[in-house]
């Protein structure tokens, strides 16, 4: 029972990831795109941006404690090569608890939020102003977790998520 939540979370991430990436091709070119196309779903047009974007994680919420950004990085993807990520959060003080961002070495270190090989990329206050950004930019799994209290932030605080970039397809 211990590996049903992890279980559920490596479903949802391969059949989202399956889905962005189809969802990103014209399947349908040169077909009728009002119906579904030849089983494979609703036609999706393919990605409209002509370059890079600068995502802000979590929106409006930015990087906190408490919010489900693995949640949010499936209803805010996909997410494209070269794509800026961009950390906000507030710096430690008396009245904040400090956050971070660490980038995980693979999947596992990911579902049992393991710090142990993780690499520091941004530190508790490298998220004020601006911000702390990140691009994008080799073809790859990205693992991201707040590495603070030992990982209490990304077990119980589900700060984590991963993206793997797509590339853009110009018709």
């Amino acid at each position: 029972m211990r590996f049903a939540g992890s279980t559920r979370l490596v479903i949802m991430m391969v059949a989202s990831l399956w889905g962005m990436s189809i969802a990103n091709m014209d399947w349908g070119s040169g077909y009728n795109h009002t119906n579904w196309g030849w089983g494979w779903g609703p036609y999706h047009p393919p990605n409209q941006t002509q370059g890079p974007n600068k995502i802000n994680v979590g929106g409006s919420e930015n990087w906190h404690f408490g919010f489900n950004y693995t949640e949010w990085a499936f209803q805010n993807g996909p997410f494209y090569f070269n794509d800026t990520l961009v950390f906000k959060y507030d710096p430690p003080s008396n009245n904040t608890f400090p956050h971070s961002v660490y980038l995980l070495p693979n999947l596992w270190s990911f579902l049992t939020c393991d710090l142990r090989r993780a690499k520091m990329i941004a530190s508790p206050t490298q998220g004020g102003g601006d911000g702390f950004h990140f691009v994008l930019n080799r073809w790859r799994p990205y693992y991201f977790a707040c590495g603070e209290r030992n990982g209490f932030h990304c077990k119980v605080g589900r700060m984590r998520f991963m993206v793997v970039p797509l590339f853009r397809w110009n018709h």
